[in-house]
């Protein structure tokens, strides 16, 4: 039988291990993906990033069209997903009776589960043409000819666009946003709520005041996981982004196109070349993309751990 210290070293050098091995596969995939889009890289070095033209007849292949819908989308889902998930949290911690917090909690996380595939089908056939309807013609209506505002709702109404893939992500993170957020509520100590509520405070100031500085850190995870969930996401956006390689304007109207979904649109099709590079270029892009956002997520958060629960 192994002896304690010698089980605790077992399983430290395991630990060591396995935290080694997912280092050499990070290295790995960013060599691989290096390796891959270096025809691409030869011979369009960063100009590839701001570049709109993307033409596989022509073998001429620019990046920027993808990467300002990946962003455009991502930043539309948050901007959404963000203020509802703290709604969501704030209510199923301070708002909701007994009866309902459970059954209302389970509901939520059970969004996190629908396939993406299913997110994107309801999007196209039915949240498209209610959008369309509802929202982008009574906006065009309401917009068109106001300086500036008028741009980001020009092109035609159909329901399919940037606008649309950005609310289709929010409602696919906010399960994820909305459960660490409730999560982290629920650790505040009651002795500081209940501490804030005998002063008089009201349930807004209790948490403004006491729950959010002293779970920030968690809150800002929570958000950051949304962020790489929504960055990520493939099909969903594929079905309802349009999938048009051109950048006419600004408008959240338009038709456009992301990374993840022309990787799925061109990728299996793509011969040896300038275009199979080029789409491996994407993907290495949407990887530094994602690294860097959760790099800077780690540094807030260890700036926001050092004075943890200050205010409170």
């Amino acid at each position: 039988m192994i002896s304690g210290r010698m089980a605790d070293r077992l399983f430290g050098g395991l630990a060591r291990s396995a935290a080694i091995l997912t280092l050499v596969l990070l290295l790995a995939i960013m060599v691989s993906l290096i390796f891959g889009a270096w025809p691409a890289i030869s011979e369009y070095g960063l100009s590839f990033l701001t570049s709109s033209v993307w033409d596989p007849v022509q073998d001429q292949y620019g990046g920027l069209v993808m990467i300002y819908g990946t962003l455009a989308t991502s930043a539309i889902a948050l901007i959404i997903a963000v203020p509802v998930s703290f709604g969501i949290a704030l209510f199923l911690t301070e708002l909701s009776p007994a009866w309902l917090k459970r059954p209302l909690g389970t509901a939520i996380e059970l969004l996190a589960a629908v396939p993406s595939i299913v997110y994107g089908m309801w999007g196209l056939m039915v949240f498209g043409p209610v959008l369309a309807t509802y929202v982008q013609q009574p906006l065009q209506n309401l917009l068109t000819g106001v300086p500036y505002l008028g741009a980001f709702v020009s092109g035609p109404p159909v329901g399919i666009g940037i606008l649309s893939a950005g609310i289709i992500l929010a409602i696919m993170i906010i399960p994820f946003i909305a459960s660490v957020m409730r999560d982290v509520f629920e650790v505040t100590p009651a002795l500081l709520k209940e501490s804030a509520y005998g002063l008089g405070s009201t349930t807004w100031e209790v948490v403004w005041k006491v729950v959010l500085p002293y779970t920030k850190t968690g809150v800002l995870g929570g958000v950051m996981l949304g962020l790489g969930r929504a960055l990520g996401e493939t099909m969903a956006v594929t079905f309802v982004i349009g999938n048009m390689n051109q950048l006419n304007s600004l408008s959240v109207f338009e038709a456009a196109n992301s990374i993840t979904s022309a990787l799925a649109n061109e990728f299996a099709e793509a011969g040896e070349g300038l275009h199979q590079a080029s789409l491996i270029y994407l993907g290495l892009v949407l990887f530094f993309i994602t690294f860097v956002v959760l790099a800077c997520s780690k540094l807030l958060l260890n700036r926001l751990q050092k004075n943890e629960g200050a205010r409170s």
